[in-house]
């Protein structure tokens, strides 16, 4: 048995007390337990569907170590599974940390899976899309009111009930609002709103060519809704070489069904020639082979 069991008394967790520690507070076996990274599964069903860049952190842990404890589950003797810390886990994994600090708590599957959620959003770290997806699952799941996740979160009422509101979006259109590198809630919130389809696809066009902000995408779906607006009255003809409204072309590739990689493309303009397409491609190889991607390419594996 190990010696170096248990954090100092001034060592705490990070943030103040909140849900989590509320779902947990009776459930704590031992704070402070130093586990083998072998004995720890990470958690699949945590709402975060990318841990982003690791070299940062993982170059913290490596000079300071884990600063906060994870938290974690005993499935078995000898073998855990991660509630919350997943970054942390894997850039410690990356960082050569043989054993984390940890604390184990006595919790459910659907336990679980509450502090997984609550603990992410609690952090803000998450994008909209995921921190939308986190709240459906406390609703749809768990029957969760919106003022109650609301509480949970330390979020308002009626920010819950924007942020679900996202979900409006389709998967297609949120695909697009990632390419554009949309992020900012209150130009999602507006594109949410649109009517149709090809609004959303217009007000992303008008974020990806001309950068508009929050009040110009209101303008312009303003504009895109006068009764006067002469297109809603007849079909608009083009004449030769006239570009009519464009929608942003995705490509996807992927060499077969099982195959562990696959290619998205977008073309965010007219005109874009199959050479230019092709000068793209052939730049991502050169720097596939030059080593530019490595970092984000060489995560670590789950232990088993």
């Amino acid at each position: 048995m190990s010696s170096r069991r248990g954090l100092p008394e001034f060592r705490k967790m990070r943030h103040d007390r909140h849900f989590v520690e509320e779902l947990a507070s009776k459930s704590v076996v031992g704070v402070g337990c130093l586990i083998p990274v072998t004995q720890i599964e990470t958690n699949r069903e945590q709402p975060r569907t990318n841990l982003g860049d690791l070299e940062e952190l993982t170059e913290s842990i490596r000079q300071k170590g884990v600063l906060e404890p994870l938290l974690v589950r005993k499935m078995a003797p000898g073998k855990y599974q991660l509630v919350a810390g997943e970054r942390r886990f894997h850039a410690a994994v990356a960082a050569g940390l043989a054993e984390v600090p940890c604390i184990e708590l006595n919790l459910t599957d659907q336990e679980a899976l509450e502090v997984a959620l609550v603990e992410n959003l609690q952090r803000r770290d998450l994008n909209p899309f995921e921190e939308a997806e986190g709240f459906r699952t406390l609703v749809e799941k768990y029957g969760y009111t919106h003022e109650q996740v609301a509480r949970a979160v330390g979020k308002s009422r009626s920010s819950v009930t924007e942020t679900l509101s996202l979900l409006n979006i389709p998967p297609a259109i949120r695909d697009l609002c990632r390419h554009a590198d949309i992020t900012a809630k209150s130009k999602l919130l507006i594109i949410a709103r649109a009517r149709d389809i090809d609004e959303m696809e217009r007000l992303v066009q008008a974020v990806l060519e001309e950068g508009a902000d929050r009040d110009a995408l209101r303008a312009l779906q303003e504009a895109q809704r006068q009764p006067e607006k002469a297109e809603s009255a007849s079909e608009p003809t083009e004449e030769p070489g006239e570009v009519g409204h464009f929608r942003p072309i995705q490509l996807r590739y992927r060499p077969a069904p099982t195959a562990p990689v696959r290619v998205s493309l977008t073309v965010i303009r007219p005109g874009v020639t199959k050479e230019e397409i092709l000068h793209a491609l052939v730049s991502l190889v050169e720097k596939l082979k030059e080593g530019h991607f490595d970092g984000k390419l060489q995560r670590p594996a789950r232990p088993r």
